[in-house]
């Protein structure tokens, strides 16, 4: 098996393992797909007004940074605001 693909393996199986109940409660459920994973220069104001009144937000801002979401909006955040505060945390702690 290739390094790619055991990555990609350990990734799968890491999202399985953990407790996605939370999911269940999230607004974006409700709401178009699209709006939470925009084209490049799409606009995500839609998105990250929904995830403002989730009560999940944390949750989903949490798993997106645990497992490296490089792309959608989660937790209202976007790929590029998930990738400034991992780096800034990095830098903290």
């Amino acid at each position: 098996m290739s390094t790619h693909t055991q990555h990609l393996v350990d990734w799968v199986e890491s999202i399985l393992e953990g407790d996605l109940s939370w999911q269940g409660d999230a607004l974006c459920a409700q709401t178009d797909p699209d709006a939470f994973f925009p084209e490049v220069g799409d606009d995500t104001y839609l998105a990250k007004c929904v995830c403002r009144n989730c009560p999940v937000r944390e949750e989903c801002l949490d798993f997106a940074l645990e497992h490296n979401e490089t792309i959608g909006i989660w937790g209202g955040k976007s790929a590029k605001e998930r990738y400034w505060m991992k780096r800034k945390a990095k830098e903290i702690g």
